[in-house]
């Protein structure tokens, strides 16, 4: 299950963040903190996946933006990692190539996407293909 999912850059600041698990506000900063911490200060030749608390941190770095999941210790690493880069490949063709600002003034849409393949803390959706109809679909509904 995953337990929260992070996107932050090189500095520390949290771009998007969605929990799937209740935690109060001083918990989720500290986590944040932790975190990052933990994944800009590896060495670029380990793997991508770090044991955090009880847990296990997988995250991927695009750019300037760290994008982490905390997941329990027995899921399955190498579909998270995927999981991850589905996650840009949407973001980077729903936005026609994403960057920072996109996910700072685009929050809402951030949120959409996540809600689009992950529910609960499991990812439902593995295909970019349906994922991109139904953002579409309520694009159409908006307008």
């Amino acid at each position: 299950m995953i337990r929260f999912l992070l996107l932050q850059n090189r500095q520390g600041k949290t771009r998007t963040a969605k929990y799937y698990v209740p935690m109060d506000d001083d918990e989720k900063h500290q986590l944040e903190f932790e975190v990052h911490r933990l994944v800009v200060n590896r060495d670029p030749k380990f793997t991508n996946f770090a044991e955090f608390r009880n847990h296990k941190i997988i995250y991927r770095r695009y750019a300037g933006l760290f994008f982490s999941l905390c997941v329990d210790v027995n899921d399955n690493e190498l579909a998270l990692l995927e999981a991850i880069h589905l996650f840009v490949e949407v973001l980077d063709h729903y936005f026609s190539n994403v960057c920072e600002l996109d996910l700072v003034f685009n929050f809402h849409k951030v949120y959409q996407v996540i809600d689009e393949f992950i529910l609960a803390g499991e990812i439902q959706e593995t295909s970019k293909k349906q994922i991109m109809e139904r953002l579409y679909e309520l694009e159409k509904i908006k307008d």
